[in-house]
């Protein structure tokens, strides 16, 4: 009988406490002398777990003082506080004639902007904005603002006053206020807005492992960067090579090979199940035991990412367990074999995405790694499911995977967004994103607007539909009047709105007030990515080596600059 994910992560977590640090695999729950000789063996390998804890596999935040302009006389003049104080500074800095009027307008507010840089980030990668207007600023709404420029850094409090450190992210765009999805907009949901992608790292994360103290020494370290790149290769700098660097007795800093790039946690874990210390017959026993592991629902999991550490050995065994009869085992063995390169896991991953809903954000991620007709199909196979993460979260993996397949190609709207539409069957579904990047996806060719429709997209927009077709029209204080009339679909009055000028905020107002006024039949979801929850360990679980160690931090940071 198959045991969810949940249940066998828990029973992993209870045996993980009384074993080994690291990557310590469970006990299977046979006592027979045959597989406690095996579980004696194998308690003589060491892996990289032993001896290391990871190191910058957390996310970053960011933030800086910053002014949003364009609003229409809902702005209003800060007080003072150190957040205007530095503000000014900054405007200052920049060459900015009379920044007290300016900051006094009621078409601008001063907002407290943060990011968070993921952990690998490179130098380019774009990451989300999100704004916030700080208490008793006079400022009563964010809607149709755009943010300036903003130089984002890390922030610390030190001597009672906010000091700030260097630029490592860049912030701008226009404001997408934050629930557009709820119906309604409260005051204080008004003063909170996003900029999905609008923000640009400016430097490289580096990611790692730190040697614990008891372990510390240049020639253990040197030693697990050996068993890492026996293991692991990227090509780097246009070279193939390990993806270990040892730097001292205390730190070795780690590469991400393409399949890994978008499941860090996934790799991590995988690194750390490396053996470092293997006896003669340790290989062929381990194998063994992790073969008996990986047939109970209970120690799968543990057992297929330790199978995933040991590498193509391990594929006929995890091959055989794809014919399980249980819905948890196949899939955990179809994910260690997509990251192997085994394109033969693909439909027990698409199943696993389709009736494992704790299993499908593993699932999709370890589908996009499957670069060939295998990986493709399976990701088609779901867009017209019911399930509408199910659906975008196949088109999202589609995209990572190959961008310029037709199906999920799409078209660029001027500088706003992009529009997908995917000739798939299934409901209609309409998706927007309120992060990582503007973006509406249609699934479905046909979304048709009711009559009876007057929607407003942004301040100075308003589309109407009647008689069969929309009027999308612009009207703006000393400029010529814009209007656009085109069938009345989705599809077309996104693109018209833009035409005349509007911005992703824009397009998702409207679509959101034509879903509430029933014109829009469709239905609608935003952000519906699968999100991982089924208990295994995150990264985030994970010891903080940056809280922990600043002697190993001064490393890695003397390399990202």
């Amino acid at each position: 009988m198959a045991i969810s994910r949940s249940r066998a992560a828990t029973a992993w977590c209870l045996t993980a406490l009384v074993t080994a640090p690291g990557c310590a695999g469970p006990a299977i729950r046979s006592q027979s002398p045959e597989v406690e000789a095996l579980v004696t063996l194998d308690a003589d390998t060491k892996l990289v777990g032993d001896y290391t804890t990871p190191y910058g596999t957390g996310p970053l935040r960011i933030e800086h003082a910053a002014l949003v302009t364009g609003l229409a006389g809902t702005g209003g003049d800060p007080p003072p506080s150190s957040q205007r104080q530095m503000l000014l500074a900054d405007m200052q800095a920049r060459g900015v004639d009379d920044p007290q009027t300016l900051l006094a307008s009621p078409t601008t507010s001063l907002v407290w902007v943060r990011g968070y840089l993921p952990p690998g980030v490179r130098k380019g990668d774009r990451f989300d904005v999100y704004v916030e207007v700080p208490p008793d600023n006079g400022t009563s709404s964010l809607a149709n603002g755009w943010l300036m420029e903003t130089r984002l850094t890390e922030m610390a409090v030190l001597g009672n006053r906010i000091r700030d450190g260097r630029v490592l992210g860049l912030a701008e765009g226009p404001l997408l206020v934050d629930p557009v999805s709820g119906g309604t907009l409260d005051p204080l949901s008004r003063l909170r807005a996003r900029v999905p992608g609008g923000g640009v790292s400016t430097t490289n994360r580096t990611i790692g492992l730190a040697i614990t103290p008891e372990h510390r020494s240049v020639a253990l370290s040197k030693r697990v960067g050996d068993a890492i790149n026996k293991r692991f290769h990227a090509v780097i700098k246009g070279t193939k090579r390990g993806v270990a660097t040892p730097k001292t007795d205390r730190f070795i800093e780690l590469e991400v090979p393409p399949a890994y790039a978008r499941s860090l946690a996934h790799y991590i874990r995988v690194v750390r199940c490396v053996a470092v210390v293997e006896p003669p017959a340790g290989r062929h026993a381990r194998l063994e035991l992790l073969a008996r592991q990986l047939d109970d629902p209970v120690t799968a999991p543990s057992a297929a990412i330790r199978l995933e550490a040991v590498g193509r050995d391990a594929v006929p065994i995890l091959t055989a367990a794809l014919d399980s009869t249980d819905a948890e085992i196949r899939f955990v063995a179809a994910e260690a074999l997509a990251y192997l390169g085994e394109s033969s896991a693909a439909p027990h991953l698409a199943e696993a995405a389709a009736t494992l809903r704790s299993a499908r954000p593993a699932a999709l991620a370890a589908l996009a790694v499957l670069d060939d007709a295998n990986g493709i199909d399976a990701l088609q196979s779901l867009l017209d499911s019911p399930s509408a993460e199910t659906r975008y979260g196949a088109f999202r993996a589609l995209s990572h995977l190959d961008p310029s397949l037709p199906i999920v190609r799409g078209e660029q709207l001027g500088d706003a967004c992009t529009i997908h539409i995917v000739d798939v069957d299934g409901p209609p579904l309409v998706h927007l994103t309120r992060s990582h990047r503007p973006e509406l996806v249609l699934f479905g060719t046909r979304h048709p607007l009711g009559d009876g429709l007057r929607a407003e997209a942004g301040g100075s927009i308003v589309v109407v539909v009647a008689d069969g077709q929309a009027t999308v029209s612009r009207f703006l204080p000393g400029a010529e009047d814009r209007v656009v009339t085109v069938a009345p679909t989705v599809a077309d009055v996104a693109r018209s709105i833009v035409a005349v000028g509007g911005t992703y905020p824009d397009v998702v107002q409207f679509i959101q007030q034509a879903s509430s006024s029933g014109s829009l039949a469709s239905r609608l979801a935003f952000d519906a990515l699968p999100v991982e929850g089924d208990g295994r360990l995150s990264i985030h679980d994970e010891v903080s080596t940056r809280e922990r160690d600043d002697e190993v931090d001064t490393v890695a940071a003397s390399d990202e600059s």
